[in-house]
């Protein structure tokens, strides 16, 4: 969670996680959603606490129109800057230091050669009403116009946009990630 607050503050203390998390609902939904998946997996610590952690991951859910299912692979350092219709499936693995905006929705394919949930690399960025479905991969540093629809595999440092998203050029998403979490292992560890 640190990784986390720091990308909204550039900084991680005790001042910073209470503004963030009393007035910020991207990284509150960020704290239940991270707090719950541990507490889930832990069976020391899983007891009450878990269902009410878990009954206020739903709250914000409901409230904030986001939903990220807490056993989702997230990597640290994510940030959600406007939220209201964010949809990521379960089986979606999402990179460290990513930026999602609102509309955003990480879809599974059910059928055919792209059948599964999307991969997304470190430090991307997904613009307002980006879709991203299937079993896809987007690049390290990539970023995902507004309103896009990715279908397809794009390599790092991709600018993708369209319907069907194409790429644009290759300057990546430098420039919108700010505030990155330190330096953190390639993530995810593997693709599938």
């Amino acid at each position: 969670m640190a990784a986390d607050l720091t990308r909204y503050s550039g900084r991680a203390d005790t001042k910073s996680f209470m503004k963030h998390f009393i007035a910020t609902p991207g990284f509150k939904y960020t704290v239940w959603m991270r707090l719950c998946g541990y507490l889930k997996i832990n069976p020391v610590t899983r007891h009450w606490l878990y269902y009410f952690v878990k009954y206020m991951l739903l709250r914000c859910r409901y409230k904030f129109g986001i939903a990220i299912p807490e056993y989702t692979v997230i990597g640290p350092g994510l940030f959600i800057n406007r939220f209201g219709g964010i949809y990521v499936h379960g089986d979606s693995v999402i990179g460290s230091n990513v930026n999602f905006t609102h509309g955003v929705v990480l879809g599974y394919m059910n059928r055919g050669e792209r059948q599964g949930a999307p991969i997304v690399g470190d430090e991307s960025f997904l613009g307002s009403g980006a879709k991203v479905i299937g079993h896809i991969r987007l690049g390290k540093r990539s970023a995902v116009g507004a309103n896009a629809v990715v279908t397809k595999d794009f390599p790092d440092d991709s600018v993708v946009g369209g319907i069907p998203a194409k790429l644009l050029s290759s300057q990546g998403s430098e420039g919108y990630i700010n505030n990155k979490a330190g330096p953190v292992a390639d993530y995810p560890p593997r693709f599938r």
